[in-house]
């Protein structure tokens, strides 16, 4: 699951972390719970997190993290100068983002709970975006090439370092889909694990086969979903929400080691959680559920209209916000596709004799 704590109101400036551990610790312990009872094993967490808590949400709840380094998706500090657009051939760039990774895996890597290393977000859609909202995937020729060489030839440089400082840990990144693909095959040799955030509506197409053929290496999804609101009715749309989500899942199992098709998929993190208020506008109304829809895209049949945008941002949660109670927690209401995956999540990928017949039973049996 992509997890995140940001209470009504707030944004992206908000720390959980910089709360008083009282209040940190009953903000996790009532989360966490639900995570753990929906099937959740692994969380997707950005590297502001303290070991500390990675080990208190693992020691407590068995549930991994993956750490995410952003490798400067959303800019830097150069020469106490913050750069939005970041360019990935400057050599101070490449230099910081390089010493950030170095200094990551000396403080997490003995951390108990850490599954694994995640770097970037859809850095590759950032060479093409001018802001960290999401805009529409990228198509056609492209003039970015020279910087997506540059992108991930760094990114395989911290490959390489993480490599050579943790050897217990695989090293993965989250691309924008699959664009790049050739490049990355060219610049990534020493990737252990391709990582992608898609948006494609009820099937991943492709997808699987491509990395399989092009890469030779296992994929997960690190950002996949659907938003629960109907652009075209103005209205919740809990049902496609949950059918979206479940048919997403079954093609990751059908993928998994074993069963006869790309057996190359090991998971996905469901994007995501709870609803983010802050998303659309992202430094306004941010005590208001925003029904702007901030992009198109034609995946999502229900509410697909050519000429406008059906995606949004503020309702991808698997749990909608509720209300901040007294004590300053905010209350989650579980949506239709929380019973869903935890009815998807029941079923073990690997358990010994499982075939494609019985994982199509499984799935025919849930019903949003």
């Amino acid at each position: 699951m992509n997890w995140d704590y940001f209470p009504i109101g707030t944004n992206y400036s908000y720390s959980l972390w910089a709360q008083p551990d009282s209040f940190i610790r009953t903000a996790l312990d009532y989360e966490m719970s639900l995570l753990k009872d929906m099937g959740v094993n692994t969380l997707r967490q950005y590297s502001s997190i303290p070991p500390r808590w990675i080990k208190h949400i693992y020691e407590q709840f068995g549930i991994y993290t993956v750490l995410n380094h952003s490798c400067a998706r959303y800019g830097l500090l150069l020469d106490s100068v913050w750069v939005g657009n970041t360019d990935y051939s400057d050599q101070r760039t490449r230099q910081v983002v390089l010493t950030e990774i170095k200094e990551m895996v000396a403080a997490y890597k003995d951390t108990p709970g850490l599954l694994m290393w995640l770097l970037g977000n859809e850095n590759n859609y950032g060479l093409h975006w001018n802001s960290a909202e999401t805009g529409n995937t990228p198509t056609g020729e492209d003039p970015q090439t020279f910087q997506a060489r540059q992108l991930y030839s760094l990114l395989s440089e911290a490959v390489k370092i993480i490599h050579a400082d943790d050897p217990n840990h695989p090293v993965a990144m989250a691309n924008g889909d699959l664009l790049y693909l050739d490049i990355i095959a060219e610049e990534m040799p020493n990737l252990d694990v391709f990582g992608a955030n898609v948006y494609r509506g009820r099937s991943f197409e492709d997808l699987f086969q491509r990395v399989e053929k092009e890469l030779g290496i296992p994929v997960f999804l690190t950002e996949f979903g659907a938003d629960a609101f109907n652009a075209r009715k103005m209205q919740e749309d809990q049902q496609s929400q949950a059918t979206y989500l479940k048919e997403n899942w079954r093609e990751i199992y059908e993928n998994a080691s074993g069963l006869g098709l790309s057996e190359n998929a090991i998971g996905g993190f469901t994007f995501q959680f709870s609803d983010g208020w802050w998303k659309s506008g992202q430094t306004t109304n941010l005590d208001s559920h925003d029904t702007h829809a901030s992009w198109s895209n034609g995946g999502y049949s229900e509410d697909y209209n050519p000429n406008a945008n059906n995606m949004n941002e503020e309702w991808f949660g698997i749990c909608a916000k509720a209300a901040i109670d007294e004590d300053g927690y905010t209350e989650l209401m579980p949506r239709l596709a929380y019973g869903i995956l935890q009815q998807v999540h029941t079923l073990d990928p690997y358990q010994t004799g499982l075939n494609r017949q019985q994982i199509k039973t499984h799935f025919s049996r849930i019903k949003p």
